[in-house]
């Protein structure tokens, strides 16, 4: 289905990218920290409220 050329770029393409990103992550984690300190929080209330939506349907629905 594939030539050994596109299985070849595509392995080596799925390193690469792999490598960049780890790489990338690792250096601006730093600045992460830094600049997203509350962001878990945000989630987390995220989350709650959709489950109050959801059980308000429940609620509704019954």
């Amino acid at each position: 289905m594939f030539s050994t050329g596109q299985v070849a770029f595509a392995v080596l393409f799925i390193i690469v990218f792999t490598f960049i990103i780890t790489f990338t992550y690792k250096k601006d984690k730093k600045l992460h920290a830094k600049n997203y300190k509350g962001v878990k929080w945000v989630g987390i209330i995220f989350i709650i409220f959709l489950l109050i939506l959801f059980y308000i349907k429940y609620l509704l629905n019954d």
